[in-house]
């Protein structure tokens, strides 16, 4: 969950603490917030990045301090495209002119993401490539942060996203118009980093499923991306949706998302996590147990409750196991 709370994309002691506690409080995996790959990939001035060496120090004292709690640390590459260059949501979400200090996002195309909104740039050929280097070099400052899983996303109306939707993604060359053009960067940059991340650390893409919104990007399309990221190593797809139109409508509930996790993993093989409004340990068990998906992502419901995963062994039954320093409290 983006904390909105960098300066100049640089970890700091909030990212220890808010990160550091998930892992304090249970959870087996946790992952940073969308971390730019690029300055201009932030989707605000005060998101995190790691397009630069000087951020690793910070990061590797996190992901130090997660494995030490016996968690998993892992961090999402990203980003944000036209999406980019906004003010923080409790500051409007809107727009950041460069007079406030923005700059001009990049786009498959030139369309922005709300008809009021400036157009994006849309990128050439050459700057496409650099930015899948970019993924790399990101990729290899994270294994040097001592971080164990990397999820690269591909969801929610940012870069890799806007390629896939035929609604943000109107180009004519090797990038655009047919399935095979417009999925051609995520396979690219699933490959790139494939080459370069080490061999057995795990490799997650986050995906919207739909976009809600007919003539856009369909499950179906999913389960076809999603086989083809099998072949390409990757080892889970991360199912979410929405995000590239404001258009969208959808039928929000809880589990809402929990079909598309388990129809790409019943049709391809490819192992899958469940997200969205996913809040009870019933809920969340149910959902392994009745293979819907093979991991469960917490969000809101852990910024609500840090110690969520303790809470949950014991209502399901289980003896939590808290840090050796909270073992009075049990």
């Amino acid at each position: 969950m983006c904390e909105y709370s960098s300066v100049d994309g640089f970890a700091n002691d909030w990212h220890l603490v808010h990160l550091g506690s998930r892992a304090v409080g249970g959870a087996g995996l946790v992952f940073t917030e969308a971390t730019a790959v690029e300055e201009r990939g932030r989707i605000s001035p005060q998101d995190l990045g790691i397009w630069k060496d000087e951020h690793i120090e910070y990061l590797s004292r996190i992901a130090r301090f997660i494995g030490a709690q016996g968690a998993v640390p892992g961090i999402q590459l990203a980003h944000a495209g036209r999406k980019a260059s906004t003010t923080r949501p409790w500051e409007g979400n809107r727009q950041l002119p460069s007079s406030d200090g923005g700059w001009l996002p990049v786009a498959p195309s030139a369309i922005p993401f709300r008809p009021e909104e400036l157009p994006p740039l849309a990128l050439t050929i050459s700057e496409i490539q650099r930015i899948i280097r970019a993924f790399v070099d990101a990729a290899l400052r994270a294994e040097k942060a001592g971080f164990r899983v990397i999820e690269i996303h591909a969801a929610h109306g940012y870069l890799i996203q806007e390629f896939l939707s035929p609604l943000s993604n109107h180009r004519e060359d090797a990038y655009g118009g047919s399935f095979e053009n417009r999925i051609r960067l995520i396979t690219e940059v699933v490959e790139a980093v494939r080459d370069v991340w080490e061999q057995g650390r795990p490799l997650f893409v986050r995906i919207s499923s739909s976009d809600w919104v007919d003539g856009g990007w369909t499950i179906d399309d999913s389960v076809a991306l999603a086989a083809k990221l099998l072949r390409g190593g990757v080892d889970l797809i991360d199912c979410s949706s929405g995000g590239n139109s404001p258009l969208a409508k959808i039928p929000v509930a809880p589990g809402y998302q929990v079909p598309f996790a388990r129809r790409v993993r019943q049709d391809t093989g490819i192992l899958t996590g469940a997200v969205g409004m996913i809040t009870e340990p019933v809920q969340a068990n149910a959902i392994i147990v009745g293979g819907d998906a093979d991991l469960v992502f917490l969000a809101r419901e852990m910024l609500r409750d840090p110690y969520w995963a303790l809470h949950a062994a014991k209502a399901l039954g289980k003896k939590p196991i808290p840090p050796i320093q909270y073992g009075r409290a049990y």
